[in-house]
Parts: C-alpha cells; structure tokens; sequence
C-alpha cells in the first residue's frame, strides 16, 4: 500500500524484445562474436576441470593439454560436419567452397557431441587411456559447455521457440510474435545436468554409467523441450532434431543398461604417473583454438551483414562476409 492507504496498481511484465548486440569487437574486417565466446569459455572450463582432476585419473598436465587440443578441435569439426550434412546440406552441396567457412555460421549441437565422443576415443588411443573412465568425467565440463552455449544462442537470436502469450515471451530479431525463449529452456537443463551426474558419479558406479547417463537425460529432456521449438528441416518425418533426440535417448538407455549387466567395474584410483609439462606447442596450439572459437557468430549458416547489420552497425558484405540467398 501507499501512504494513503490505496493499493497500488500492479505493473504488468512485458515481453522481453531482443535487441542484443551478438559481436564483441571487429579486427580487421573479422568479427567476433558472443556465440563462439560460449565454446571459448566452455573449452576453457573443461581444460580446468580436467586439470583439476587429473590426478584421480592418472593425467599429467601433458596430457591434459593434449586432451584440450583433441576434444575441442573434434568437437568443432564435428559440430560443422553435422551440420552441414544433415541440416543445411542443400545450400552447401550447391557452395562446397563455403563448408570450411565456420565465420559465417553453422554448428550443430549433436555433432557437438559425435565430436566429443570421438576426440575422447583418439586421446586414448594416443595416451593408453581408458576411455570410460575418461568419458565419465568428460561429460561434466561437457553438461556446462552445453549450457552456456545455449546462452550464445539466445544471443544470437538465431534458435526461436513457438509462439506464446506468456510473459517471458521474447520478440527475437527475426521472428514474428513473442516465442518461447527454448535455447535458455534447454540451457537450464544441461546446467541442471551437471549435480545429476555428480550425484550418480558419488554412487561410484560402474564405468560407463555416468556417460550412458548423460546421453538419456540430455536427450530425453531435449525430446519435450523441443516440442516448443520451430525445426526448419525434417529426418525420417520428424524434425530433425527430434529425430536425433530420439535416438541419443535410445542409445543412452541401451548403454545404462549393458554397463550395468556387464559389470564393468566401478572406477579406481589410477597408479602415480610422472609429472610432465606442456611443450610450448602446446600451449599456442590451446590458445588459437580458444581464439578460433570466437569468429564463429552461429549455430546457422547467415548472411552476416544482412541479418546482424541493424544490431551491430557498421557491418558489411567482404571477401569473409559475402552475399548470401
């Protein structure tokens, strides 16, 4: 109340209109961006992470470097390859000179994961290592790389949900109505990952599990958060996200289930290994990959000045940024 005593009129919440500028800064007619800072600061946090917790897994800081390099540079040739293939394959089978171009857009979140799986398989192959054991605690750094990438996403305006009268409706950039903010909806729930598989890595259970875990719940939970977003192309008569959500959801019921009955063996404490250092190599070659990551401006092909130009002034159509249908 006042000091009147009347009730005050409530305000209502407005819909949140997005105007948010998606680049950083310019260097020389190269941009970076917000979206490709999410894989900087998730490579990064996963480079800690494993630095962190490399003695339970028997990594020297070589090795860890070593690991850093792999998995993100998998990860990010997957993510295009994926994307490119599955999603966008009729405008680049028509400029297959435009594939490598990852400065103009285009990443998909389960090539993003096909990437992590089969870095982590070459860094074990390389260093001897379990890969199970390497997988379960890849996939904890991996739940908040996942989550903040979804905040790029948001962004960059890019991913729009359905339309809806809810008051957290937002007016992205290039979709009519107020939509369903469904990157920050599926941001929270790879966050929300993270103490699930902390909690079903306290257990201890057998190699494996925390992984097969990983996959069912990112999968299964994407499945409904999905269901609120707008697919532009289709697999198998699904959207093509929902088809691939179907499939990770199945694999990872299937590995849960034959970890479990196989009885791999919970994790044990690997035997001391001889502290070695990073090369100097090394550490320029983790340093361009963090810098690499951020001329990437979206997980969809874009004519960059033609759809950020009002958001970021000052952009034009180059040799990098060209004209694009």
């Amino acid at each position: 109340m006042n000091p009147r005593g009347h009730l005050r009129k409530r305000q209502p919440v407005l819909p949140f209109v997005h105007h948010i500028d998606p680049v950083i800064a310019g260097i020389g007619g190269l941009y970076l961006w917000w979206y490709g800072a999410s894989y900087t600061l998730g490579f990064l946090e996963l480079h800690l992470w494993f630095r962190w917790r490399r003695g339970r897994l028997g990594l020297s800081v070589h090795d860890v470097y070593t690991l850093s390099i792999i998995v993100p540079g998998c990860v990010v040739v997957f993510g295009r390859l994926v994307e490119v293939l599955f999603y966008e394959w009729p405008f680049y089978s028509a400029h297959p000179s435009l594939i490598p171009a990852v400065w103009i857009g285009g990443m998909s979140t389960h090539g993003l994961l096909l990437g992590g799986v089969v870095g982590t398989w070459l860094f074990c192959r390389m260093r001897d290592r379990d890969f199970l054991a390497i997988a379960d605690e890849l996939v904890i750094p991996g739940a908040f790389l996942m989550g903040i990438g979804r905040i790029g996403n948001f962004i960059d305006g890019q991913i729009v949900g359905s339309v809806t009268a809810m008051p957290w409706g937002v007016q992205f950039p290039d979709a009519i109505g107020f939509r369903h903010p469904v990157v920050l909806y599926d941001g929270l729930k790879n966050l929300l990952l993270i103490p699930l598989l902390l909690a079903v890595r306290r257990r201890n259970p057998p190699r494996g599990v925390v992984l097969a875990r990983f996959l069912f719940w990112y999968a299964f939970l994407r499945l409904f958060v999905d269901l609120y977003r707008e697919y532009p192309t289709t697999l198998f008569g699904l959207a093509t996200g929902q088809s691939l959500n179907i499939a990770m959801t199945l694999l990872g019921l299937f590995l849960t289930l034959w970890f479990r009955r196989r009885r791999a063996g919970p994790r044990v404490a690997p035997a001391e290994v001889a502290e070695v250092a990073p090369t100097a190599l090394q550490r320029v070659a983790f340093a361009l990959i963090l810098l690499f990551c951020l001329i990437m401006p979206s997980d969809w092909t874009q004519d960059v000045p033609g759809r950020y130009g009002k958001r970021h002034p000052g952009l034009r159509h180059s040799a990098l940024y060209p004209p694009l249908e």
